[in-house]
């Protein structure tokens, strides 16, 4: 395995998101809230969303975050061209005050701030992972992108982590699936977030000479191959390079890496492991890329302040009203290591300290105080992008996997595992506890505290 770094690969990366996320890439929705804040002169207040998700894909335990690097490069250069505009101006209704084109034209994100959970690292549901602060109208326009950038890759980097664990320590993983995958981009994206959730790439830039053993379904067979499972601009693009393979001959079976192939699953991976067998590794493809499980992630993009005032979404169902206010997000750990609560704090609170007591709320029905004492304290969300620029370095592809495989080993077992996993405690500080009861009880008496988007 090898990795080209640098600027080079910063520019690639810069490239393949400006081709693939142009500003425009967005709802229709996005620009009518936009106007109307605009005419309401509502455009500058300072507003704060939060990005989330609300329960852990595939019945498991935890996820991955991942597609921040993308998300950070989108920000930094998002302006709307003359084009751009004219072309919006073309579909808004024609009575739109053509002064709202103008304000379009000088719009970017110098104003906007994201405070983030570093990419690779292990969540859970209903913990912030991105808040986003600016200009009310513009992190407004920012919703579509954003969650189009993290959902899938973080989607298909747990389902990476977890083909990876389901194949155990001793058996490599290769990705196969750009034949399968929705389109190129898909296929891409798929090359560079599995492999951050532990699954190796596979390419063919240059002629090396390789033995191989394929095993289709129970059947053996020898075959001269040229392999060529993902296409050669993942390298352009990401520079992740795992190794390379070409044709074999039959001298060469004296030395042998056998890999199996035949639609695999998570499910037949636990499998293959209950049986004897020699193979070193398996191609993985289909399953992998299109997440066929679960297709999407779901996170959300909601808005949890405006001109300092905390504002909360309600609804009938529990799980899909939101936390107000801006926070900060703690990881508690208990003595042995191991990540045992989050905790999501008010941003005014100060930070919990290791060996003192606290008492919070665990998110859930009927979930009462508790009181723990966590060994150490480990802030989750670092400020990424502050008034326009990048403030925290960009992590190549292999950066962001060595943080997942680091993030997973310290997972305790059973929240790791694949099949009935433990739950995982988030929970909410007491003043974030009461401000939400503040806010439902003000909701009934009709309080303007809400503000849903």
């Amino acid at each position: 395995m090898a990795t080209c770094e640098g600027s080079e690969a910063r520019a690639a990366l810069e490239r393949s998101v400006l081709n693939r996320v142009p500003p425009l890439l967005t709802d229709l929705y996005q620009f009518t809230m936009a106007y109307a804040y605009w005419r309401a002169g509502r455009h500058n207040e300072p507003a704060v969303f939060e990005l989330f998700f609300r329960d852990n894909p595939f019945g498991g335990g935890f996820s991955l975050i991942a597609g921040l690097s993308d998300c950070l490069l989108f920000l930094q250069n998002f302006a709307f061209s003359d084009d751009d505009v004219e072309y919006l101006r073309s579909i808004l209704p024609a009575g739109t005050d053509a002064a709202f084109f103008s304000y379009l034209k000088e719009l970017d994100c110098s104003s906007v701030s994201v405070s983030a959970v570093p990419e690779g690292s292990v969540v859970f549901a209903r913990v912030p992972l991105l808040e986003v602060s600016g200009p009310l109208a513009v992190v407004q326009l920012l919703e579509t992108s954003l969650l189009c950038l993290v959902n899938y890759a973080s989607l298909v980097c747990s389902n990476a982590a977890r083909f990876r664990l389901a194949a155990g320590p001793r058996r490599r993983l290769m990705e196969m699936g750009l034949r399968r995958a929705q389109g190129p981009d898909g296929g891409l994206t798929a090359s560079r977030y599995t492999y951050i959730g532990g699954v190796f790439v596979i390419i063919s830039p240059t002629s090396v000479q390789f033995s191989l053993r394929f095993i289709v379904g129970s059947r053996l067979r020898y075959s001269y191959y040229w392999i060529a499972f993902t296409s050669h601009a993942i390298t352009q693009i990401y520079f992740i390079l795992c190794f390379s393979v070409c044709s074999f001959s039959v001298p060469q079976f004296e030395s042998l890496i056998i890999v199996g192939t035949n639609s695999i699953s998570e499910q037949s991976l636990a499998e293959l492991n209950k049986k004897d067998n020699e193979i070193d590794v398996v191609g993985v493809g289909t399953h992998l890329v299109t997440c066929t499980r679960q297709p999407s992630l779901g996170c959300v993009y909601k808005l949890i302040e405006v001109r300092g005032r905390p504002r909360m979404k309600m609804s009938e169902d529990p799980e899909k009203s939101t936390l107000p206010g801006r926070k900060s997000v703690y990881r508690l750990l208990d003595a042995d290591g191991h990540p045992h609560m989050d905790l999501i704090c008010l941003s005014e609170e100060p930070a919990p300290k290791a060996g003192v007591s606290l008492n919070c709320f665990p998110l859930g029905l009927n979930k009462t105080l508790q009181t723990v004492t966590p060994a150490q304290v480990t802030s989750l969300r670092l400020d990424v992008f502050t008034c326009g620029q990048i403030t925290f370095p960009l992590n190549s592809a292999s950066e962001s996997r060595e943080r997942a495989q680091m993030s997973l080993q310290t997972l305790h077992p059973h929240h790791k595992r694949l099949q009935e996993p433990h739950d995982y405690t988030v929970a909410l500080s007491e003043r974030l506890h009461s401000l939400v009861s503040d806010i439902t009880k003000g909701n009934s008496k009709g309080s303007n505290f809400l503000l849903s988007n």
